[in-house]
């Protein structure tokens, strides 16, 4: 079980999928060609279909063409040949409240190779063991393969079959807005419940919630078994992977996804190295206390700790202030997170810093992460453990696996 701090109180999903429901035209600005004839302006119905990620039929007896009124079926049937449940046994010896003596957890998955690949949060697959995949033709096969990625809570599994349909990654997350509909589709509560739907909009972007990189946030309903499932668009993109939810009485339906960028970073890691080898600056960061509580800030990053040979070579030293890299203003440690994915261990940026009172530039080398990120996030959640209870929450503050059994509503991966 992984626990949060008062930061961010969550509770992880497993097996769900999340489709948005405004058009896509209006959410990227997608350009269509036209024709202005005798004063109207006509465009192509199959480039509309395709932005707006709808079909219709055109019916020649009476010359109309009626498009899709409720998008959100058609995507479900789209994007659910992709989505996979994942059910093994937990090594943790938990059971759940109402009994469940066979000590199963479970989670879900989404295709991205016609060959099996399939990929899934970390903590779906921590501690799993004996692990099957489900997929929604019901067929069972059991994992020859994994990678897995605690940092950023992303996993790959590998699965013995071919011709699977793989889910499309979504391009970017910049072209999304607050509103769009997006819909779920997992496994809640029950491994017999694979395939459920919900729906809901994107509530957030750019979230930053006892997380390496930043998250989006919506107001699907994510229950327990949805860990692991993918956030999609009404054009059947993926354009993230659900990975935790807020957790505690008089709290609703506030679940977090991987954004499609770096499900992609990590992916392209695993079958490049078969480890996600990340840039690091070797420096032990402090955000600001306006960081912290969440407000606006262009407050500096404090050096805490040096912990690289080439941080030591290029003068930095504890005390220092870290203002930008390479010309991009950080002011909190994701921020320092999301800008080094575009960088290799071994290449060199230039930091904006203050030492001793004066503005300085250092060419610093970058190094590989040993561990630093995932140490500083699991620091972050620690760190309101005595204030979990705190108030009427009743927080739930946990990550861990969805026991699989009909009774078991109150935990959950």
């Amino acid at each position: 079980m992984r626990k949060m701090g008062k930061r961010a109180v969550i509770l992880a999903l497993s097996s769900a999928l999340c489709v948005s429901g405004t058009a896509g035209a209006a959410s990227s600005g997608t350009a269509l060609k036209t024709k202005v004839i005798n004063g109207g302006v006509y465009v192509n119905v199959g480039d509309v279909n395709k932005a707006l990620g709808t079909s219709g039929a055109y019916n020649s007896a009476n010359g109309t063409y009626t498009l899709s009124a409720d998008r959100v079926p058609q995507v479900v049937k789209n994007v659910s040949p992709s989505v996979v449940g994942i059910i093994g046994r937990s090594a943790t010896g938990q059971t759940v409240a109402g009994g469940d003596r066979y000590n199963l957890a479970h989670g879900t998955g989404v295709i991205i190779r016609t060959n099996g690949w399939i990929v899934t949060n970390a903590h779906v697959i921590e501690g799993l063991n004996d692990a099957v995949v489900v997929t929604s033709d019901g067929k069972s096969y059991s994992i020859t393969d994994s990678y897995s990625d605690p940092v950023s809570d992303l996993a790959l599994v590998k699965i013995k079959a071919s011709g699977l349909k793989p889910a499309t990654l979504a391009g970017s997350p910049n072209n999304l807005q607050v509103g769009e509909q997006v819909v779920a589709i997992g496994t809640p509560i029950s491994f017999s419940l694979r395939n459920s739907a919900t729906s809901g909009v994107v509530s957030g972007l750019n979230r930053g919630v006892n997380a390496a990189y930043r998250l989006i946030q919506s107001d699907t309903a994510i229950n327990p078994g949805n860990s692991g499932g993918p956030l999609v668009n009404l054009k059947g993109e993926v354009i993230g992977i659900n990975t935790m939810k807020f957790s505690a009485v008089g709290i609703e339906n506030m679940g977090f996804s991987i954004p499609s960028d770096t499900v992609k970073y990590v992916i392209a890691q695993f079958f490049k190295y078969g480890e996600v080898r990340r840039a690091s600056l070797g420096l032990g960061l402090e955000e600001s206390w306006s960081a912290i509580v969440g407000l606006p800030t262009e407050d500096p990053l404090k050096v805490t700790k040096i912990t690289s040979a080439s941080a030591v070579q290029a003068k930095i030293k504890e005390g220092d202030e870290l203002y930008s890299i390479n010309g991009k203003r950080v002011a909190s440690a994701i921020d320092v997170n999301e800008l080094l994915k575009s960088y290799q261990p071994g290449q060199t940026v230039s930091l904006l810093m203050q030492t001793d009172g004066d503005i300085v530039k250092r060419k610093l080398v970058l190094s590989q992460d040993n561990g630093e990120i995932y140490e500083s996030i699991q620091a972050g959640e620690d760190a309101g453990d005595s204030d979990e209870s705190a108030g009427d929450g009743n927080v739930v503050p946990s990550k861990e696996a969805s026991k699989s059994v009909q009774e078991a509503a109150a935990t959950g991966k």
